[in-house]
């Protein structure tokens, strides 16, 4: 998936001089298989840069939890005792499952977590010169299926019903590690700063100048310029596109974005961006509009008051929920 539609805006970094003068502090690096960019308001720098080495730690810990890619996770447990035996987990996996199973029932699999296990028949290198045939696409999804977790909440355990299944939380992990990154900075009194976890963003606070955080949207057609200006202050923002990675057959394009209770490709949209509380299920609607489409993706946002989206159709078309426009800048909008 994409998520690389939304750029971070800073005018200032320096407050005053004075004794309730504040400092912009920030980093990025490598986290979860992409790039963490992690700004804080603080006191001073070194204040600054060692909270940030607390939230790289908190990152590093909850991928070392949910990475599948990582042979010791609690999730890839999960995923080698698939159709074996139920896996015990610690509480903060089981309840992000649960919550992912759920998503995916809202859905109607349109989002599904055991989508780890579809065969990778689709390919976005350039190599495809023909449509998989039906037969193929189908068996792709054969072990696809979020109806085949079983969830022991007594005794915390998590049970894949087939042999091959696999969970996978590629389209919530990083959005619910700038939430934690978020919660725990206010309790630490950071009251100001932001988290960009590869593209789910968790704002919260102001910035030294006291104006809210702006981030702008990308205009996928034309990547030099911005779509909108977004004016956050304690919202999370997630964008997800397919105009990068796509094929195109007998004129039609495929990208990249598959549905995993069909294994075909998402059509009509290139990006979603979706404003909300929380990046978790920013990333989660995003990526589920992205795959059941304009129509269908208006209804499910309708379920989630609090969150409100901005979509761009293959032909450009802008399409924004009721309350999306609450969140533009009143400022000049960049080009």
């Amino acid at each position: 998936m994409n998520r690389t539609l939304i750029l971070l805006i800073f005018h200032l970094i320096l407050m005053p001089d004075g004794l309730n003068s504040q400092v912009l502090c920030k980093r990025s690096t490598i986290l979860m298989g992409g790039r963490f960019e992690f700004t804080l308001v603080d006191k001073d720098s070194i204040s600054g840069q060692k909270n940030i080495n607390e939230l790289i730690a908190e990152v590093s810990r909850i991928e070392n939890l949910i990475s599948d890619w990582i042979p010791a996770s609690q999730v890839s447990q999960v995923n080698q005792n698939a159709g074996i035996r139920p896996v015990k987990v610690d509480q903060e996996v089981f309840q992000l499952t649960s919550r992912a199973i759920r998503l995916s029932e809202i859905t109607k699999g349109g989002f599904d977590i055991s989508f780890a296990a579809m065969d990778r028949i689709w390919r976005f290198d350039g190599s495809m010169t023909a449509m998989p045939s039906p037969e193929a696409i189908k068996n792709s999804v054969a072990k696809v299926g979020y109806k085949d977790i079983i969830l022991d909440s007594l005794n915390q355990t998590i049970f894949l019903k087939k042999i091959g299944m696999k969970i996978g939380f590629g389209a919530l992990g990083e959005g619910y590690a700038a939430d934690r990154c978020k919660t725990l900075m206010l309790k630490k009194g950071i009251n100001s700063g932001i988290v960009n976890a590869t593209g789910d963003m968790s704002t919260w606070g102001l910035q030294p100048d006291g104006q809210r955080w702006k981030i702008g949207i990308t205009n996928p057609f034309k990547r030099n310029k911005l779509i909108k200006v977004l004016s956050l202050s304690d919202q999370s923002v997630t964008t997800s596109g397919s105009y990068e990675k796509y094929v195109e057959f007998d004129g039609v394009r495929y990208s990249h974005i598959i549905n995993p209770a069909t294994g075909y490709p998402a059509r009509g949209l290139t990006s979603v961006t979706v404003v909300g509380p929380g990046a978790e299920m920013c990333n989660g609607l995003s990526t589920s509009i992205m795959v059941l489409g304009q129509k269908e993706g208006l209804r499910l946002l309708s379920l989630f008051p609090e969150y409100s989206c901005l979509m761009i159709t293959d032909k450009g078309k802008v399409i924004r929920s009721r309350s999306f426009n609450k969140h533009f800048s009143k400022s000049k909008e960049l080009k």
